[in-house]
């Protein structure tokens, strides 16, 4: 990681340039984190593209207090949660407006068979906030203590909310029939 932070001293001090090596190292990640939260492709990538942007931005405010990691997800997680919340309103404007049109278009479908049908499921039934905490602690492999500096959060309390989403997960799969037993619910109930 000392290479990131000496990569973010250059930008701050000028050579923007060098921005695009941050980009190459934490892209993917973000991506997969996207990915997760929005549960669409397209989403993802436009909100990645949006993140980065901000990042370089704002990147004169970073302090090496927090490491850049758990910066830039703070970044993605308040954007991913953003967009969650708009594309809620308006699906909610859209049923108003068009009662009846809830066929799922090809798009979505290619979607869904992306992931392990169950858990994703389970996730799209946990409010947005709940979800971004399950999918930077299982999916991102993120320890409490970095998810506390994402989110600011006591590690302690992350915890115990932790172990209250797995049990709604639980639940949920049990609930429509599904077993905890494929390798992405398996993840779940290890952590």
């Amino acid at each position: 990681m000392k290479r990131i932070e000496t990569l973010i001293l250059s930008v701050q001090n000028g050579e923007r340039e060098k921005f695009a090596l941050i980009v190459q190292n934490f892209q993917q990640h973000i991506f997969r984190y996207c990915y997760r939260l929005l549960g669409n492709k397209q989403d993802a990538e436009d909100a990645v593209q949006d993140i980065l942007v901000k990042a370089y931005e704002s990147i004169h405010r970073y302090k090496p207090a927090a490491s850049f990691s758990s910066w830039l997800y703070r970044i993605a997680g308040n954007h991913c949660l953003n967009m969650l919340r708009r594309r809620r309103i308006h699906r909610l404007a859209m049923r108003i407006l068009r009662p009846g049109s809830d066929a799922a278009g090809a798009e979505q479908e290619y979607e869904e068979r992306l992931y392990s049908y169950p858990l994703a499921e389970a996730l799209s039934r946990l409010p947005p906030e709940d979800r971004n905490l399950l999918v930077l602690r299982v999916f991102e492999q993120r320890t409490f203590v970095e998810m506390s500096s994402i989110l600011g959060i006591s590690p302690n309390a992350l915890h115990k909310r932790m172990e209250k989403i797995k049990s709604k997960v639980r639940e949920t799969m049990t609930k429509e029939g599904f077993s905890c037993n494929d390798p992405e619910s398996e993840m779940i109930t290890k952590i």
